[in-house]
């Protein structure tokens, strides 16, 4: 069983920066595509961004596009997401998730989630 646990979550000034981290247990973590989500108070979850087993493939939601970056360390069993640039928008529970078929962008996709970590840009 894949167990994805976030850390890194925050309170920060608009423009700021926060790198979230997502550690998986397990041995297949390199098996598995990767994908961060996000969810704010009274929304539906929604994608941010997604990278595939090696890290060749990485779409990101519109609104983060140029300013989130995704990445994977196969060795570390860790997915990371840098957050520059950050907006108030932004502001909202942050969700790590695995796919062990193929990379998506669709929540229904994934086969395991983090608990989720809470960010917050002030402005």
């Amino acid at each position: 069983q894949v167990q994805l646990v976030e850390s890194g979550g925050g309170l920060v000034q608009a423009g700021g920066s926060l790198r979230l981290s997502c550690a998986a247990s397990g041995l297949t973590f390199s098996r598995y595509t990767m994908g961060w989500f996000r969810q704010a108070p009274g929304k539906e979850r929604q994608f941010v961004a997604g990278i595939s087993i090696s890290g060749g493939h990485t779409p990101y939601a519109d609104s983060v596009k140029g300013r989130f970056t995704i990445s994977r360390d196969n060795a570390k069993n860790t997915v990371y997401l840098q957050m520059n640039s950050l907006k108030s928008e932004d502001t909202a529970v942050y969700y790590c998730a695995a796919n062990r078929l193929y990379l998506s962008t669709s929540v229904n996709e994934y086969d395991v989630w983090g608990q989720g970590t809470q960010v917050t840009v002030s402005s």
